[in-house]
């Protein structure tokens, strides 16, 4: 999206994620699944200094000209992720919008064996996006989610953060996203 000039490189972007428990480390493995466990909290977020380890290789990555905001979070499940970047239309190129921005992406992604653009007539009828739905594949789905009365985008990828390491998946996702190579 970036290549493409539909996202500019200055823009403000946020980017939440929520994994399975095991996305945040051996603490939390053992905490869910260690002898005597009685499990963690269903949700939580963390990294709340703002500066995750991984978000200068994310800025790098993805050529962002400004440093991320970048929400990690963890449930109450062992593996999966989703990754949601919101975007306001206002602050795009003019003319930008959902169709756009899906256009680009299925365009980039058209010969990707592993990566799937969800058409947007199915992401319009979306209650919910499971983490887990992709668990034990090396694919990555993406979604474009347009609200036209608000000038408001979704950007969301789901994908298994075990098949790759979550630092690697991660960052290559956001990269997908992205539209960069």
């Amino acid at each position: 999206l970036l290549e493409a000039g539909l996202l500019p490189g200055d823009y403000p972007l946020t980017i939440n994620a929520v994994s399975g428990y095991s996305g945040k480390g051996r603490a939390a493995v053992e905490e869910f699944e260690g002898e005597g466990a009685i499990g963690g909290a269903a949700f939580q977020v963390y990294g709340l200094g703002l500066a995750h380890k991984h978000v200068a290789e994310i800025q790098q990555q993805s050529g962002l000209l400004q440093r991320p905001v970048f929400i990690p979070a963890y449930g109450a499940f062992r593996q999966g992720i989703v990754l949601t970047i919101p975007l306001q239309l206002r602050l795009l190129a003019p003319g930008v919008d959902g169709l756009r921005l899906h256009e680009c992406l299925v365009q980039h992604y058209a010969a990707a064996a592993h990566v799937q653009v969800m058409a947007l007539q199915e992401a319009k009828a979306l209650t919910g996006l499971d983490p887990q739905a992709l668990n034990g594949t090396d694919d990555l789905q993406l979604v474009v989610c347009e609200n036209q009365q608000t000038g408001q985008v979704l950007l969301a990828a789901v994908f298994d953060n075990l098949g790759k390491g979550a630092a690697g998946a991660a960052v290559q996702n956001l990269d997908l996203m992205m539209a960069g190579d």
